[in-house]
């Protein structure tokens, strides 16, 4: 690499105006680890540290005409993508990512907190809609066990155990999946990370689940060094290093959670 070379990280999400997860967050986290962020607003948050109140999705067309817009003006490295909030929206990643198919794509499935925002949002059908048309040309998911877990009981994935919820969504045609908060030694949690062949790393998680933007953290981070021309599984363990490192720089701000000092990456 050239000393003028800095890969690109294109980050789809909505605007956290707490600065906790999402955009802007994941643009310092992106700068913090030597890429230029790129950034496609899906939607608009009235949120705190506390929690999130309103939820106002961005239109697709606008989506769509700001991400090609990019595309079309600089090389794109990398694209991770946070929360989408309509089908429509799910509709317009997934043909982009078929048009730059060469460009590794890191998909941050998240919950959304308040159930009555969910009902409003029609997550279910946004939810499944990622499953069927995304996911197959996913390079990697990161997510949360609790969150598979809650799409168990909807009946959203299949079966009770989490060998069960992963065989189905590499059955969507996922390349790897990386799995946070999973069972470890005793009380501690654990990062899971399966591929398409069954190869399957653990690593300790060091990070406090109670900490907002923990996963979109680390899916950054793995899709910043993805940008680099790194490979899945080492750019998933400095994406793990970079949390566990990142779990000592917390601190609250406001009356809600902890989050990410990213001052200090």
């Amino acid at each position: 690499m050239s000393a003028a070379f800095v890969p690109t990280v294109m980050i789809f999400g909505p605007f956290d105006p707490s600065g906790s997860t999402s955009l802007p967050a994941d643009a310092i986290t992106c700068a913090g680890l030597g890429c230029h962020p790129l950034a496609v607003l899906t939607g608009n948050l009235v949120q705190d540290t506390a929690g999130t109140e309103t939820i106002e999705a961005i239109t697709p067309e606008l989506m769509d005409d700001q991400a090609r817009c990019l595309l079309e003006d600089m090389p794109v490295h990398a694209i991770k993508t946070g929360p989408l909030y309509t089908t429509e929206s799910v509709s317009v990643l997934a043909q982009i990512a078929a048009d730059y198919s060469q460009i590794p794509l890191v998909v941050n499935l998240q919950r959304v907190a308040d159930l009555s925002l969910e009902e409003e949002l029609d997550s279910e059908d946004t939810e499944a809609a990622l499953l069927e048309l995304v996911l197959p040309q996913t390079d990697l998911v990161v997510t949360d066990r609790a969150l598979l877990q809650q799409w168990q009981s909807h009946g959203l994935l299949p079966g009770e155990t989490l060998e069960d919820a992963m065989e189905a969504l590499l059955g969507y045609g996922a390349s790897a999946l990386l799995i946070s908060g999973v069972s470890g030694i005793g009380p501690k949690r654990s990062f899971l990370l399966r591929d398409e062949l069954g190869q399957t790393a653990n690593w300790a998680d060091a990070s406090d689940a109670a900490v907002l933007g923990s996963d979109s953290l680390l899916a950054t981070a793995i899709a910043s060094e993805l940008a680099r021309g790194g490979e899945i599984p080492p750019a998933v363990a400095h994406g793990i290093d970079v949390v566990n490192r990142m779990a000592a720089r917390t601190f609250q701000p406001g009356m809600g959670a902890r989050i990410f000092n990213r001052s200090r990456m």
